[in-house]
């Protein structure tokens, strides 16, 4: 437990220095969303019991098995991997969060096969670096996508998430949040929309991501250590 509570006491302390150094108000915080795939329940249960509550999977068999042992009934859980066509109704029912609606086809599929009291929260993923190996909507395809999407009942639009082109340097990581940041602007104006969220910012990023506006922070083996495969 020590290593677990140095870890999320470590990260918690760059959140709070990004903050401070930003000049962002910490009445307008960032969310710690614990990336937990292929890291045990045990290991999930020990960082809840620090204050941990929100939690990401990527792969949904691995997922459902946690989510159905775990011992505790208010963990949020985030799905934040690729989403295959057969998988988004075990999806819909079992998580609060989707962040990785990558296109139309899904979030129809996401909206249909929900049942919830409440709309499920979805971000819409944005491949922002134009990377061929990654998947989300362009800013060019998301502006045609969203005026469908934001038809969909049972969908929440919550706002956008985004994995740049990796780099160290502290301008570039910041260029690619500005350009999420202001697309999520220009699209709540062109649309009326009232989007809150940007998952966006990881260990190697987070400075940057908040700087810029970040809500969500994705953070893994930083937090839990070396995953077990």
């Amino acid at each position: 437990m020590s290593n677990t509570r140095n870890r999320f006491d470590h990260i918690n302390h760059r959140i709070k220095q990004a903050f401070e150094n930003s000049g962002r108000s910490l009445n307008n915080p960032v969310t710690l969303l614990a990336v937990s795939k292929h890291h045990s329940l045990d290991k999930i249960h020990s960082l809840y019991e620090l204050g941990q509550r929100n939690f990401g999977e990527s792969y949904l068999q691995e997922a459902l098995k946690k989510i159905n042992q775990s011992s505790y009934s208010d963990v949020i859980w985030h799905f934040i991997g690729p989403i295959q066509s057969n998988k988004t109704k075990e999806i819909a029912q079992n998580f609060h969060w989707v962040h990785s609606v990558d296109r139309l086809k899904i979030a129809k599929r996401l909206s249909a096969q929900y049942s919830g009291p409440k709309p499920l929260n979805i971000c819409l993923q944005v491949n922002i670096s134009l990377e061929p190996q990654k998947s989300g909507f362009t800013i060019s395809e998301i502006t045609t996508a969203i005026e469908e999407i934001m038809q969909l009942p049972n969908l929440a639009i919550r706002g956008l998430m985004a994995i740049p082109k990796p780099t160290d340097d502290f301008r570039l990581q910041k260029v690619a949040f500005q350009q999420l940041r202001e697309l999520m602007q220009q699209l709540n104006e062109q649309f009326d929309l009232n989007m809150d969220t940007l998952s966006m910012g990881m260990s190697g990023d987070l400075e940057a991501a908040i700087t810029e506006g970040s809500t969500i922070i994705r953070i893994g083996t930083a937090l839990f250590g070396p995953r077990e495969y």
